[in-house]
């Protein structure tokens, strides 16, 4: 068995224990491949996983583009997990089923004129930002309800709930506690928004003793990652 499929197994038995404990659902695990070549999520697919998660457009696109050229099995789903610019919305689309990072009324806007003729809805989650950092993206948390509402009132999307991120040095539980109240404020008007999109590689069991629905979790499985400036992935295609 290789290095890859320890990882993945192991992490996958830590979501099933921590899931028992907890008496709910197992979370949807979300392996991030960024930085990544098409050949991991491809081996993933060959392993049983079905959701990839990207942080930036354009990697996502042409890893997607790889992937669809490569692998001949149905049922992949790509998340675009990190920040959106409103002049890549259209990129995005093109192949991501859920995007976790909508935080503010320019980029709603867009995803509006973009999905209007939508077969089936766009599912989003709200990111909010946990921190007194008002440059880190997300939904201030007194924004939230007021967001939401707009949100719902956008045909051609599904507000699937939310999406936030543990601030460094901060004790998660803290935090996971503080998204999961809100997550509870959102659902009281607007039950479909069952979703909390939080836990990575380091804080993910903690986050399903709050609640998490889906796990963004990228090195504790893939192992460490090679960080370098973005290039494109011509060089691999065959």
């Amino acid at each position: 068995m290789s290095d890859l499929a320890n990882r993945l197994r192991e992490i996958q038995q830590q979501v099933s224990e921590a899931s028992r404990r907890n008496t709910c659902e197992e979370p949807l695990v979300i392996v991030v491949t960024k930085n990544y070549p098409v050949e991991l999520p491809i081996e993933l697919s060959s392993l049983g996983i079905r959701h990839f998660g990207e942080n930036r457009v354009q990697e996502g696109f042409e890893k997607y583009q790889q992937f669809a050229e490569k692998v001949t099995t149905s049922g992949h789903q790509w998340h675009l997990i990190g920040q959106l610019q409103t002049n890549k919305v259209k990129q995005a689309l093109a192949f991501a089923s859920s995007i976790h990072s909508l935080d503010r009324t320019s980029l709603l806007n867009e995803l509006a004129k973009r999905v209007q003729d939508r077969v089936s809805p766009l599912e989003v989650f709200i990111q909010v930002n946990l921190t007194e950092d008002s440059q880190r993206g997300g939904v201030v948390p007194t924004e939230l309800n007021r967001f939401a509402d707009e949100v719902q009132g956008v045909p051609g999307l599904r507000l699937a709930g939310l999406m936030a991120v543990a601030s460094l040095g901060v004790d998660p539980n803290f935090e996971f506690e503080r998204i999961a109240k809100m997550s509870q404020q959102v659902k009281a008007s607007h039950p479909q928004a069952k979703s909390l999109s939080i836990g990575m590689s380091e804080d993910f069991v903690q986050a399903i003793d709050f609640g998490a629905t889906h796990l963004r979790i990228g090195s504790a499985i893939t192992g460490k990652r090679v960080i370098k400036p973005y290039s494109g992935f011509n060089s691999i295609r065959s």
